[in-house]
């Protein structure tokens, strides 16, 4: 790690967060022979959400991260990154509902089945009803879900966890987040198969998902993700980058020549980084607070949302609890709303073992009842939690940590659309230096690789000198579930030079176009009419 003292820096990037977006856009950018300097509110810690906490030897991944993506980019980059730390795992989640397990994604036939006859029944008649009968005018989580499933199953597999996970009504939220998130599914063709198998006529699994195959195991770093991040971050600083860790953003304001004079507080003052160019991955909310002159959607900025979360730890002596990554608990008894097993992410990450080690995932806003407990009363919450899901007996815990993740998921409520876009659009227009990264940077949803194909393109924009690449086509329409091959999409096309950017042929633009994470260029494209 590099400890800077100096009180001012000049160089080409200023970057804020060294999370997943920001540090792939470092280590690009110092592959290139460019200067950087990352800010990071943390003391520790890189890698954001993506990080990795130890306590007492014992490792815990905050949310969970599979190392998959359809990106050949994005793999080759993690290889170039760790090359020599990555293990197979088996992939592995489950729905916990009433005592019962259920596969996820959920299999419908397994679901009606468990379900048994009478809510079976029930479940297929409200899914019949809305099917010949939809909402309309549909606006939130809800009329989406219900839409697709009925709102009976809506109300068992879907209202309980999401209105956990978001801590608002499924009315309020917006549809976007379930057309994003929720794998598609055909409950008629997955009963009809079910009972083709059941009579021996059809001994093909389809579920309703035939045409869409999970991965069955995933790579993952030994030690967990913060070991990729915290190898990128050596790997910035070996090329003369700097990464300053303990400051927060205080001021970004600009210079008044297209560039930029970033300010930062920390424990030894603050720091002050001028630059030509400036990539943020700080909470849009919390740059248009800092921006200066304030922009005029400063208002919109503010009306952002964001949901906490906090992991509670727990040490179980058992040589392991189940064979799950995690398991969704959709069950109201309780409030936790996750449970992960550290050791079926990496042995390494238990030391021990004769010792499980487990994380039960709260979700919450800071500030609240959750959020200002005690250490002590969450692990004595955790601990009679799992007692009432049967996962483990209270007095087989040996000890826990506690781990509070903030602004961990941008929310998307009824106006966020209208909101982000307003500050886009805005900043779009006067600021082409300033480029918006990563999950909260952007308000979106994106998962890991998505949030590096951000950066990967800002990159590719910041070097061509113009902006060649929409970023915010990335992970537009992507489904969320892991499925098909690893590394299946194409590469970015090579930059070719500054003057005449990323020069492709219509055919290959409309190839990247179709390919998740690999957005269509702007206007440079010859006889592309696509607006940037």
């Amino acid at each position: 790690m590099n400890h800077q003292t100096a009180k001012q820096l000049n160089v080409d990037v200023a970057i804020i967060g060294a999370g997943p977006a920001g540090l792939t856009a470092g280590y690009l950018l110092t592959k290139q022979g460019k200067t950087v300097a990352i800010i990071e509110k943390d003391p520790v810690y890189v890698g954001g959400i993506s990080r990795t906490v130890e306590h007492e030897g014992y490792r815990f991944d905050i949310g969970g991260h599979r190392f998959f993506s359809k990106s050949q980019q994005v793999v080759d980059l993690w290889d170039e990154i760790l090359p020599d730390d990555f293990i197979q795992r088996p992939r592995m989640s489950r729905i916990y509902y009433e005592g019962k397990f259920y596969s996820y994604p959920l299999r419908a036939f397994e679901a009606l089945a468990n379900l048994g006859i009478l809510r079976s029944t029930a479940c297929m008649v409200s899914y019949l009803r809305y099917k010949l009968f939809p909402v309309a005018d549909v606006r939130s989580f809800e009329d989406w879900t219900t839409n697709q499933f009925g709102h009976k199953l809506y109300s068992i597999f879907f209202k309980t966890y999401t209105e956990k996970v978001w801590g608002m009504p499924c009315k309020e939220m917006s549809a976007d987040w379930a057309a994003q998130r929720i794998k598609g599914l055909s409950l008629w063709s997955a009963v009809v198969d079910g009972l083709k198998r059941s009579l021996g006529l059809n001994k093909k699994p389809n579920d309703g998902q035939a045409a869409k195959t999970l991965l069955e195991t995933f790579r993952y770093p030994r030690l967990g993700p913060g070991m990729m991040w915290d190898a990128a971050r050596d790997k910035i600083v070996a090329a003369g980058g700097t990464v300053i860790m303990g400051h927060g953003l205080e001021q970004l304001a600009s210079d008044g020549s297209g560039g930029w004079r970033m300010s930062a507080n920390g424990p030894d003052g603050k720091i002050v980084i001028a630059a030509k160019d400036a990539i943020s991955s700080a909470p849009m909310r919390e740059l248009a607070a800092r921006l200066h002159p304030l922009p005029d959607t400063t208002l919109n900025a503010s009306k952002l949302k964001y949901r906490d979360f906090l992991t509670v730890a727990l040490k179980i002596k058992s040589a392991d609890l189940f064979p799950d990554n995690w398991i969704y608990i959709h069950d109201d008894q309780v409030q936790v709303g996750r449970v992960q097993n550290f050791r079926s992410w990496s042995p390494e990450m238990v030391p021990n073992k004769d010792v499980a080690c487990v994380g039960l995932e709260y979700f919450c806003f800071e500030g609240d009842g959750l959020w200002a407990s005690s250490d002590d009363d969450l692990i004595a919450l955790a601990t009679r939690e799992m007692n009432i899901l049967g996962l483990c007996d209270p007095a087989d815990v040996i000890g826990g940590a506690v781990v509070r993740q903030e602004k961990a998921y941008p929310v998307y409520d009824e106006d966020y659309a209208a909101n982000v876009e307003a500050m886009r659009r805005e900043l779009e227009g006067k600021y082409p230096s300033l480029h918006l990264v990563g999950r909260n940077g952007m308000h979106r949803y994106n998962n890991q690789d998505h949030a590096m194909m951000t950066a990967m393109l800002t990159t590719e924009n910041i070097l061509a000198g113009t902006r060649v690449y929409d970023t915010w086509c990335v992970n537009e329409d992507a489904e969320y579930h892991e499925a098909g091959t690893e590394g299946a999409e194409a590469a970015l096309p090579a930059r070719e030079n500054a003057d005449e950017g990323l020069l492709v042929t219509q055919d290959q633009s409309a190839a990247l176009n179709s390919l998740r994470g690999v957005p269509e260029r702007i206007s440079a494209i010859k006889g592309s009419s696509r607006a940037a």
